[in-house]
């Protein structure tokens, strides 16, 4: 490819970068919002999402005019598609974590509550996903895909338990249901952000070996399947 191509991918890279450091900082900011009830914090999330809206338009626009005018193939065009894909992934994990910071504006105006005992361990393990995946695509690293994908279902388990135990409260102190179901609801989200992760982590695998393993049973590399 040109030079013209190296310098359009050097900077749709930057852009994507600069797009993943802005969602992890709200997903950041979201759910520590949420554990500490701090409502400016929250706000800050709900506020910054219209940068990050433009940011994602911007490196569309770019990805499209990068397929017009170099018209690439291969590797180059798997780059560009997953691109365009994790770019869509990242705007949605921003909006899931402005639905968190929104939670939390709600937890600040009700009494206050304990929060669930593995929330934070759910938080850790899926802002460790995200910014994993993003390694993952910066790293052309399609092992490092996979463990990610793996974790997913280590997610959906903290994601069953954690919303058992908050029905269970509910049924027990039904005066703070709307308390426990801002929890409820972040507890989704979080489960949501991680498939997002998981995404990126499978269009990792796309770009690397020009395979869909999306919806598949095994995320094993070809060679070791049966």
């Amino acid at each position: 490819m040109s030079k013209h191509w190296e310098r359009d991918l050097d900077n749709l890279q930057r852009h994507l970068m600069a797009l993943a450091a802005c969602v992890e900082e709200a997903i950041f900011k979201g759910t520590r919002a949420l554990g500490e009830r701090d409502a400016s914090l929250a706000l800050e999330v709900v506020e910054g999402d219209a940068v990050i809206d433009q940011e994602e338009n911007y490196i569309e626009n770019e990805c499209l005019k990068m397929l017009a005018l170099h018209q690439p193939v291969a590797i180059d065009l798997r780059r560009i598609i997953s691109a365009l894909k994790i770019n869509t992934d990242l705007e949605r994990m921003a909006d899931l974590a402005v639905n968190i910071a929104e939670r939390a504006l709600s937890l600040a105006e009700l009494p206050r509550i304990a929060v669930p005992d593995k929330l934070q361990s759910m938080t850790d393990l899926t802002t460790s996903m995200v910014r994993q995946s993003l390694d993952a695509f910066v790293m052309l690293n399609a092992d490092q895909a996979r463990h990610i994908i793996r974790l997913d279902d280590e997610v959906d388990r903290y994601n069953r338990e954690i919303i058992a135990e908050l029905i269970g409260t509910m049924q027990q102190t039904p005066e703070q249901v709307p308390a426990f179901m801002a929890f409820f609801s972040a507890v989704r989200q979080l489960e949501r952000i991680a498939d997002h992760a998981t995404n990126i982590a499978e269009d990792v695998v796309y770009l690397i070996e020009g395979e869909i393993i999306r919806h598949l049973p095994m995320t094993l590399p070809l060679a070791d399947r049966a």
